[in-house]
């Protein structure tokens, strides 16, 4: 059916309503009208829904009150009303488990799944996808069973599991555009979910082209049928991937269009539209339109909404120190770091304090510079320490569900992964310590040039931990960027030059594709550090990366120093270094045993006692066996 019989249909249901007397038929051209401007006119349609309330008290009929209750938490759902709509649901489910046959059974679950997902009630909605896959393994549907399909991927994608959700979600978008056409609207809004799921991955995986891509198809399915009830929020998605890749004016064009979409109601929505078109206006200097269109935002946000409001207010300060009026922008400063500390935010507040550290350096303000860089890194570690019990937490969860489908030894892999994440976000604090007190000694010594070279140096290390430890796996590219700028820090910083180092890489390895797991090597090169040299005046680590086979990489962590014998006497009668326990390199080994399960039998990390022709200690050698995954398979393009 094309678009012009559609609406002629649609013409003749709502005259044929207009003059309908009898109850039951009123109910049945209005069931027809609000599935169809469920997905076009969300006013029309609540319109409509208040008539068939009106209709079913007068008319009471089990089959028409199922089809209100799905229609209506339908409809909430497009409006962000997500209690509301699970109320709505559990008064379909009463009905449709009692008088439903099996397909609106199995569609059903597959709806009530999309409400729990949004109500972070993951377990209910794995509980309702498998009830919707039991009834299409009977009686089979492929329309349902793409659906079904769909909803895992966003299952795997709230357990953040991103290579399993954008393989589900490329399966079910295959699955869909399969089907007879015309595709429902039904289908076409399932296509739209699927593209910003998509969108929400490569935007994680800093896959920016590709999730403007996702997401600008999600734009093109809703306007090809005139769905505008998520319009508004998709054009901020789209517009918050431009902003991204620095496109300012079509970031700028799609925030305008997220502003006026009325059918859209999300107040948040807008507000982020207008937030973020006023930074894009800060950017271009144009401060005066940019505060307006902050203060615009503030406006629309909720009450509670302390987040936003931080992230506004930090703006402002930013404004206003391009203005430079500090007390301005001060004033704001601390406006931000409340409500981010009112809403426990510590993201939020590390990413401000590390913005004023930058503020007072440039004030040349070493004293409040440091303090907040030292905040900074406090808030950091907190926000760090949540987000791997949330995730554990999360884990736990998902372990039990994936165990039903024979994937235990990915989730001790994610187990594992998130365990090193923990210790990773503890970076090795005696290097923390030394390198921060060195930097004071510069700005005490007032060479402020070289503090504020070591602050930055020193802060994009911190900020790199943080960036890589939500991530698996990484480009052997950047792993070598973070390992140069660990060691340049030690050797600049903790060791005063005593330390050397050298990195060789082998022609034959394409570092910029080749995917490993995320900062393998790091815990071999502390503990070379750590253990090796502490005690050398003339310390040397040398790393060397070979292709060992066409599915490993061969890394070689050697150093010159006191050898594992001596640095366990030391480690006995030395306090500081008591209770410094190599757990890194146990965790990292365990990781590299489980992902080379699949490949290989063997021993992956071997640890090499050099000595010299008198059988004196004259080092460490670390051969380190890394299986090469490509970045596309855990990052997707």
């Amino acid at each position: 059916m094309d678009v012009a019989q559609k609406m002629t249909d649609i013409k003749r249901w709502e005259t044929q309503l207009d003059q309908q007397k009898d109850g039951h038929q009123r109910l049945h051209l209005l069931t027809k009208l609000i599935e169809h401007y469920a997905f076009t006119d969300s006013k029309k349609a609540i319109e409509l829904l208040r008539q068939q309330a009106k209709e079913l008290k007068n008319n009471p009929d089990l089959d028409f009150q199922m089809s209100y209750h799905l229609n209506t938490a339908f409809i909430e759902n497009q409006l962000y009303n997500y209690k509301l709509a699970e109320l709505h649901f559990e008064e379909a489910l009463n009905i449709i488990e009692d008088r439903g046959n099996v397909k609106e059974q199995a569609e059903m679950y597959i709806d009530y799944a999309g409400i729990l997902l949004n109500r972070d009630k993951k377990e209910l909605a794995s509980t309702m996808l498998d009830k919707a896959h039991k009834l299409i393994e009977v009686f089979p549907n492929a329309r349902l069973k793409a659906r079904i399909t769909c909803r895992e991927g966003f299952l795997s994608l709230h357990y953040a599991n991103y290579a399993k959700a954008i393989e589900l979600l490329l399966e079910a978008d295959k699955s869909i555009n399969a089907l007879p056409k015309p595709l429902s609207k039904k289908d076409i809004y399932f296509l739209t979910l699927i593209q910003s799921g998509m969108g929400r991955i490569y935007e994680r995986n800093n896959d920016i082209q590709k999730s403007v891509k996702a997401y600008q198809k999600a734009v093109d399915l809703c306007e090809s049928i005139g769905m505008r009830t998520r319009l508004s929020w998709h054009y901020l998605n789209v517009g918050n991937a431009y902003m991204a890749l620095a496109n300012s004016s079509k970031a700028e064009a799609y925030f305008r269009k997220a502003i006026r979409v009325s059918d859209d109601i999300s107040r948040t929505t807008r507000a982020s539209a207008y937030a973020n078109l006023g930074y894009l206006t800060f950017k271009k200097q144009n401060y005066k339109e940019a505060l307006n269109l902050y203060n615009t935002a503030i406006k629309l946000y909720g009450k509670e909404d302390r987040h936003n409001f931080s992230v506004i207010e930090h703006w402002k300060a930013q404004l206003f120190v391009a203005l430079e009026k500090n007390t301005k922008a001060e004033k704001h400063f601390k406006k931000a770091l409340k409500y981010a500390k009112d809403n426990n935010d510590y993201k939020q507040l590390a990413v401000i304090c590390k913005d004023i550290a930058t503020y007072y350096a440039n004030q040349k303000d070493f004293e409040e510079a440091y303090r907040y860089q030292l905040r900074h890194d406090e808030m950091d570690e907190m926000y760090r320490e949540i987000v791997n019990q949330r995730q554990l937490m999360e884990l736990e969860v998902k372990y039990e569900a994936e165990k039903k489908k024979q994937e235990t030894e990915m989730l001790r892999l994610q187990s594992t992964g998130l365990q090193l994440k923990a210790l990773r976000a503890q970076m090795n604090p005696h290097f923390m310590y030394n390198a921060l007190n060195s930097i004071q000694h510069f700005i005490t010594s007032e060479n402020a040039n070289l503090a504020a070279k070591y602050l930055a140096k020193f802060a994009k290390l911190m900020r790199q931990s943080l960036d890589y430890s939500d991530l698996e796996i990484i480009s052997l590219e950047k792993e070598i960027e973070f390992l140069e700028d660990y060691l340049y820090i030690n050797q600049k910083l903790r060791f005063e030059d005593q330390l050397n180092y050298q990195i060789h890489m082998d022609e034959e390895l394409e570092e910029d594709i080749m995917g490993i797991p995320t900062m393998i090597i790091q815990p071999y090169v502390e503990n070379a550090i750590e253990h090796g040299l502490r005690k050398k005046k003339k310390g040397m680590v040398k790393l060397h990366f070979k292709l060992y086979d066409d599915n490993t990489i061969l890394c070689i962590v050697q150093d010159n120093g006191i050898g594992r014998k001596k640095a366990r006497e030391l480690q006995l009668n030395d306090p500081a270094m008591l209770n410094h326990e190599s757990k890194g390199t146990n965790i990292t080994q365990r990781r590299l045993e489980i992902l080379n399960k699949s490949k290989r039998k063997g021993v992956f990390v071997k640890t090499i006692d050099m000595v010299d022709s008198k059988k004196r200690a004259k080092g460490t050698r670390v051969e380190i066996l890394i299986p090469i995954e490509t970045i596309q398979k855990w990052q997707p393009n």
